[in-house]
Order: structure tokens, then sequence, then C-alpha cells
């Protein structure tokens, strides 16, 4: 357990950054499940749209430290890629 009064600020504020970060998190996971959503009911023009919906916060979360930029244009160019995939 944290000892000096210096330890114990850094576990309070480690603690408030996790349930920060969880939130942030539980919301981008939130976006991706409709887009997955939409694309599993087979319409292109709704999937497009929650793609578009999902980009922004997928981003977001690359500048505030929760995901890193790989993981991220990864998602992008397979759920983009799926999306144009179901024009055809």
């Amino acid at each position: 357990m944290a000892n000096t009064p210096q330890s114990k600020k850094r576990a309070r504020q480690a603690e408030r950054r996790y349930a920060v970060n969880k939130a942030r998190r539980s919301r981008i996971r939130t976006y991706l499940r409709k887009v997955e959503e939409a694309i599993a009911s087979g319409d292109q023009a709704a999937a497009a749209a929650a793609l578009k919906e999902c980009q922004p916060e997928l981003m977001r979360g690359v500048t505030k430290g929760v995901l890193h930029k790989n993981t991220v244009a990864r998602k992008m160019s397979r759920l983009s890629s799926r999306v144009k995939a179901l024009k055809a």
C-alpha cells in the first residue's frame, strides 16, 4: 500500500483515470457494437451511418490515450471494408 503522501496522491489519481478510461472504452465498444449490428442486419445505409458515428469516438480514444492509433486504424479499415462489401 502507498505510504508517502506523493504515492497516496498518485494512487488516487490512478483510480480516477482508471474510471474515466473505463467509461471511455465502454462508450467506444458501444459504438463498435452498433456498427457490428448494422452490418449483421445487412442494411448498407444503416451500417455506413453507424460507422460514420463511430469514427470520431475511435479517434477520440486515440487522442485520450485509451487506444493505440494502429489499433484504431486497423478496426476502421476492417469495418469500412465490411460495410463496403454489403453493397455488392
